[in-house]
């Protein structure tokens, strides 16, 4: 009877093991049985048996794991999507005409405040574009945006 009693401390040591082990491993495998055992830890304080407490855990823990961690892991996965950077942020861009453009070539201020020198991407109809024309950036070749006017 003395056991059951103090049976709660040993399901809070429990949980908190996994959850100094699932602080180093970061996957949620220990986070999920230390909830298990944080279960545990509450049928012990209902004076359940020991045997008991300990298949409520199990099962808490079992569910945990094949029911809460996957959809956990898939929304950690989801959002870990890699921001673009560099050139790669800047292609698609839009941005307007600062220095009028002459034979094909000129200066673009992009949405972002960068101010880049540019010319005409050759898949539209070579024109001169007047300053405030809008524009968009279809690549970057060394310091130089490739544009097209943007469509109205």
């Amino acid at each position: 009877m003395d056991i059951i009693m103090w049976a709660w401390v040993g399901w809070l040591a429990v949980a908190l093991i996994c959850l100094v082990i699932e602080l180093i491993t970061l996957e949620l495998t220990f986070l999920m049985l230390g909830l298990g055992s944080l279960v545990g830890l509450v049928s012990s304080l209902t004076g359940l048996p020991l045997w008991a407490q300990v298949i409520i855990a199990a099962v808490a823990a079992a569910l945990f794991l094949f029911l809460v961690r996957p959809s956990l892991l898939n929304r950690l996965h989801r959002s870990g999507e890699s921001a673009r950077t560099n050139v790669d942020a800047v292609v698609g861009l839009g941005g307007e005409v600062t220095r009028q453009f002459v034979r094909l070539m000129g200066e673009v201020t992009l949405a972002n405040g960068e101010t880049w020198s540019a010319r005409l991407s050759p898949v539209t109809r070579p024109r001169d574009l007047d300053v405030g024309e809008r524009v968009v950036v279809t690549a970057i070749e060394g310091a130089t945006a490739v544009v097209v006017p943007a469509e109205r």
